[in-house]
């Protein structure tokens, strides 16, 4: 099972997004994970469409944005005209998933669903037809550095189940010692910001890398 590690610049320096995404282009990662932020959905603010189009210029790896925004049927458009590569949305966040992730994959872009700690999986059962990625999170989204959230992990036991051939993506509280531990339960794309950032990039991602490589084997 190949493990996509996907860095989110969540808790990079703002002020040289573009070159940390031209940084981590020669790292050992696959995507680059860019979480929007409303002020509403989530209390944070943090990037927009327009920041995805300038990231576009100068990434070489897709770029997987993460919408934790209300209405998100408002947003898709902009960001698939931007660049995205993977939009994925929360099932909490509309009224209406099913036609949202059919929106998307109109838009030619990936599809994902996300569902929060306390959203039982079951609301993405009948949408995995639209969606080829459906996102854990093992933290209450919002804010990057927060602690990995265990009663999360059968979630991601109960994803796979229901979605063999997914993506199952997980985000939140990932480092060395959980990293293992959401791929033995069947997670194969990572999101970590907090970890990967707070030290040097390229000796954490390769880090990383070997830890789930060791258990992905």
């Amino acid at each position: 099972m190949k493990i996509v590690l996907a860095p989110s610049i969540l808790s990079a320096n703002f002020g040289r997004l573009a070159e940390t995404v031209e940084e981590l282009n020669d790292l050992d990662c696959d995507w680059i994970h860019v979480d929007v932020m409303d002020g509403h959905f989530v209390p944070p603010i943090t990037f927009g469409a327009q920041l995805v189009k300038d990231l576009k210029k100068v990434a070489k790896k897709p770029l997987d944005c993460h919408l934790m925004v209300s209405r998100p049927e408002e947003q898709v458009e902009l960001f698939a005209e931007a660049g995205a590569d993977r939009i994925t949305v929360h099932a909490e966040a509309t009224q209406h998933l099913h036609r949202l992730l059919q929106r998307i994959c109109a838009l030619g872009v990936s599809a994902g669903v996300a569902v929060n700690p306390a959203t039982p999986v079951s609301v993405v059962e009948h949408v995995l037809g639209l969606a080829d990625l459906v996102l854990v999170m093992t933290v209450n989204p919002g804010w990057g550095g927060q602690r990995f959230l265990e009663e999360c992990l059968p979630k991601v036991e109960a994803v796979r189940r229901m979605a063999p051939d997914h993506w199952i993506e997980v985000d939140g509280g990932i480092d060395l010692e959980t990293a293992p531990r959401v791929v033995s339960a069947g997670a194969n794309a990572l999101v970590a910001g907090n970890y990967t950032f707070s030290g040097d990039p390229a000796e954490r991602l390769a880090a990383l890398r070997s830890v789930v490589c060791a258990v992905s084997k």
